[in-house]
């Protein structure tokens, strides 16, 4: 069964779904009984090999496929290799900013019993030209997880990375763990009849944020509502994470007259003002919401389109266009406070994995965001070329 992660070209959507089956069975001493462990000594990739060995076969039971191979991709797609620089900077980074935080926060048995048995890198998108998407990564039964796009990876910018590679992982292993020890029904209980699986890439993020909602792909359905709500809150910063939140505290409206059901696609606000206080019925509305834009994070777009990435941003571009406009705030009539519920769904999270995990998500997140502030790429890269050179008979 291949599931699948897309990105909608005219909207930059991500869809993340589901894996199929837990990853905790018995999978004995080591799933690759008949491959040797031995790199080949004549191969510029041998001190590379050696490492991949090394830091995931022997260690987590994991192949770690960056060499793509037709078996393991999709034929109908035309694909494209993994470069050998990319591949191995993201799979050195993938143990450094994933395997290694669990590492640290529970010890490397945790992921080594609940994680992925195969990764494999795709250097370019699947690209789908019948709905406009494109393949960013896929999962399948717990037991594989592939990454498109790797040759697109900018290491200066881990908003990108995150978008692309990280919060996937982070997501797709808050499935293998809810699959194996299911998370609390009370959190099913917090948007009920507000979950839409069909046109969910159509909304914004301030609007679904309102109705109690991470990410637009959160409003889809509730288990893929729990799994954003563990992904982001592991890999957005503290900005993010609070402007997010102070979308969700909004009223939002489309300006739509009766946008009880405007359809696709349609913009959401949530500041107006009149500009002729002799028609005061006809109000200017502005202060929309992006999921990213090109630098990969949340974004309020102001009146010109201003773009503004804080709370702190938002609150300062008000108080100046204040001194020239009277601003109104749209009602927040919907009756659902956005931010209370998503607070309550990462409380949720929180004490699930405490309970049944024995991990502390807060802890893990400090991990998590302190090695994405600090990670030396030269550093990892040392540690291949640490590697003794083979010995070639």
């Amino acid at each position: 069964m291949n599931i699948s992660k897309y990105l909608k070209l005219t909207g930059a959507i991500a869809i993340l779904l589901p894996l199929a089956a837990c990853s905790g069975d018995d999978l004995g001493p080591s799933i690759f009984p008949d491959v040797s462990d031995d790199a080949d000594p004549n191969s510029y990739t041998y001190k590379f090999d050696t490492w991949v060995n090394r830091e995931f076969r022997d260690v987590y039971n994991l192949d770690f496929k960056y060499k793509m191979e037709d078996v393991e991709a999709d034929m109908n797609y035309n694909l494209v290799p993994a470069t050998f620089d990319k591949a191995r900077d993201l799979c050195l980074l993938t143990k450094y900013l994933w395997f290694d935080s669990y590492g640290e926060h529970t010890g490397v048995d945790f992921l080594k019993q609940y994680g992925p048995r195969i990764l494999h890198l795709v250097g370019s998108p699947a690209y789908n030209p019948n709905n406009g998407t494109e393949i960013l990564g896929l999962a399948e039964g717990g037991l594989k997880v592939t990454l498109f796009k790797v040759n697109e990876m900018d290491l200066s910018d881990i908003n990108q990375m995150n978008e692309m590679y990280f919060r996937t992982m982070h997501h797709e292993f808050a499935h293998i763990l809810h699959q194996t020890k299911t998370y609390p029904v009370e959190f099913n209980t917090l948007s009920t009849g507000r979950y839409d699986d069909s046109s969910w890439q159509s909304k914004d993020i301030g609007y679904v944020a309102s109705l109690g909602f991470i990410t637009p792909y959160a409003s889809s359905q509730t288990r893929e509502d729990f799994a954003e709500t563990i992904a982001n809150y592991l890999t957005r910063t503290d900005d993010a994470m609070e402007l997010i939140k102070w979308m969700a505290a909004q009223g939002w409206t489309t300006g739509i007259e009766g946008d009880i059901d405007p359809g696709d696609d349609v913009t959401y606000y949530c500041r107006y003002f009149i500009p002729d206080a002799e028609k005061p019925d006809e109000k200017e509305y502005f202060l929309y919401s992006q999921e990213k834009d090109h630098t990969y994070r949340p974004v309020i777009i102001g009146y010109n389109g201003e773009r503004l990435y804080t709370v702190a941003d938002v609150e300062s571009y008000l108080e100046n266009f204040a001194k020239t406009h009277t601003i109104s705030s749209v009602a927040d009539d919907d009756l659902i406070n956005g931010l209370d519920i998503i607070n309550q769904k990462q409380d949720i999270a929180r004490k699930w994995f405490k309970e049944i995990w024995q991990l502390d998500l807060d802890q893990l997140r400090e991990i998590v965001q302190r090695r994405q502030n600090e990670f030396d790429i030269d550093a990892l890269r040392s540690e291949v070329d640490a590697i003794p050179d083979p010995v070639v008979k």
